[in-house]
């Protein structure tokens, strides 16, 4: 029998001792980053909270900022642009439309042949084209002439059933998404370019001007009847099908709304009230900004990084081109603080936008009992393998506050636009029936930000008002609207009385 000495017997004791220490080192020190980690998220969510009463204020915030944007040019980080529309389609529009969408690098040329009266859209067709990088920072020339020439091949081979009777001429609606001061319904001087184009020669000339001109180079016999934000289309889109839309919101890469206002509203309108004694305004409401908005030191360090500081809070903190990037920050703060994710930062997770809405929804979205997804997207975007099911929670439970906070803020600015037109409270005999056209990859896709969006819209109006508010998906504003915007303001329309 082997005789064991009281020495080694101690060193025994004391090696399994140390083992011990430093299994409950290892254990404490693994609670003790995962309690970091929780502060973290209750401190985001803390000051993320949007109660009732903070998204009542925002939306007394969004109507003062209204009432001052209508007031004068510049009174207001509410641009409320006069958009010269000031009769919206009423479904009795008939005739063949053409619409031309330029949003970005790619544009698209739609025809519309409208039925009249419970006629509808009979027909719909439409061609793209993508912009050659070398137009986009050429002269105006170039690029109206290839636009026009794209609009000359769509014309050319269409049937003769869509033929304009002899004297008169197709009419377009346009719906250029790029900064414009608008001077009527067909015309606007051109700002400033953005998304890549800088073309300096168009800057101060009239886009409707440039378009025309182009497309009499090149044998287009065309008026363009209604130059168009893809907001305005989006509301104009609405009303064709339902005719109590008062209001239109995209949520998509960014943020915008527009409304139909009384003239009698807007004092800096100096011109003639028009017949229908309406005008809609295109807000640009991802400019908006107020003390009541709860900003966290992930937005101002956001902004400060962005291209534009100061600008668009609103679009920053309720957008799809921001809600990712915001996660993103707080993730990277969990694992610079917490190491959630390891003893060393994932460089990837460094990345600005890196990590995008589209990702980030389809964690929330992630109903499987492992979180699949989310270890999925962990791993392919940010590459960090190997997540524990505790790690996946609190991501989603990441997304869930980035996103409520982000729906409950468009609902409180649509609230706003409420209360500025008087639907905010009931009426005696029943309220009107108020329909808000919606469009944008965000709400369309995004499915817990839009349920959290229309759930908090009735929650702060109340139960008998809720019923009278209806949201509509109204896709494809920006290419239809444009062109029943362009039937609208038909110079034709006497004829067809």
């Amino acid at each position: 029998m082997k005789k064991v000495t009281v020495g080694a017997a101690v060193v025994g004791a004391a090696a399994v001792c140390a083992v011990a220490a430093l299994i409950v080192n290892h254990r404490m020190r693994k609670s003790s980053k995962w309690g970091r980690a929780m502060a973290i998220l209750r401190e985001f969510e803390e000051k993320c909270k949007t109660q009732d009463a903070k998204l009542k204020q925002v939306a007394d915030a969004m109507t003062v900022e209204m009432h001052a944007g209508l007031a004068s040019e510049g009174g207001s980080k509410l641009k409320m642009l006069i958009t010269y529309v000031d009769n919206l389609p009423t479904g009795d529009e008939a005739g063949v439309f053409y619409a031309l969408d330029l949003g970005g690098t790619n544009f698209r040329v739609l025809r519309v042949q409208l039925g009249g009266k419970d006629g509808g859209i009979i027909h719909q067709e439409f061609a793209e084209a993508s912009i050659p990088p070398s137009l986009m920072v050429g002269t105006s020339d170039a690029l109206f002439d290839y636009i026009a020439a794209e609009l000359a091949k769509f014309v050319a081979a269409e049937e003769e059933k869509f033929h304009q009777p002899p004297g008169k001429q197709r009419e377009l609606g346009f719906t250029f998404s790029f900064p414009v001061m608008q001077t009527s319904i067909n015309s606007g001087t051109i700002m400033r370019w953005t998304k890549g184009f800088s073309i300096d020669d168009a800057v101060g000339q009239d886009v409707v001007g440039e378009l025309t001109k182009a497309m009499k180079r090149k044998g287009v016999d065309m008026r363009v009847s209604a130059l168009v934000n893809d907001t305005v289309g989006t509301l104009a889109g609405g009303k064709y099908t339902q005719k109590d839309v008062a209001v239109a919101v995209i949520l998509g890469t960014g943020t915008n709304a527009a409304y139909v206002e009384r003239v009698q509203a807007i004092p800096k309108w100096h011109g003639p009230v028009p017949k229908s004694g309406e005008m809609v305004i295109n807000m640009e409401w991802g400019n908006f900004r107020s003390s009541h908005l709860p900003l966290t030191e992930y937005d101002h360090a956001l902004d400060n990084e962005s291209l534009n500081p100061g600008e668009q809070i609103f679009e920053k903190m309720t957008s799809g081109m921001y809600l990712g990037e915001i996660l993103r920050r707080v993730l990277l703060r969990v694992a610079e603080e917490a190491g959630v994710f390891g003893d060393e930062v994932p460089p990837k997770l460094k990345d600005s936008f890196v990590l995008r809405t589209p990702d980030m929804s389809a964690m929330h979205h992630d109903t499987s009992p492992d979180l699949k997804v989310v270890g999925e997207k962990l791993k392919d975007i940010l590459e960090i393998s190997n997540t524990s099911l505790k790690t996946r929670k609190l991501v989603v439970e990441l997304c869930n506050i980035v996103a409520t906070r982000g729906a409950r803020l468009a609902a409180a600015g649509v609230l706003g636009i409420l209360k500025k037109m008087g639907r905010d409270t009931p009426k005696q005999g029943g309220s009107e029936r108020t329909v808000i056209a919606m469009d944008g990859g965000l709400y369309e896709h995004y499915t817990e930000y839009r349920m959290c969006l229309e759930n908090s819209l009735k929650d702060l109006l109340g139960e008998e008002l809720a019923t009278s508010i209806v949201f509509v998906h109204s896709n494809d504003g920006s290419g239809i609207g444009a062109a029943l915007l362009a039937a609208s303001h038909s110079m034709y329309l006497e004829d067809q009385a």
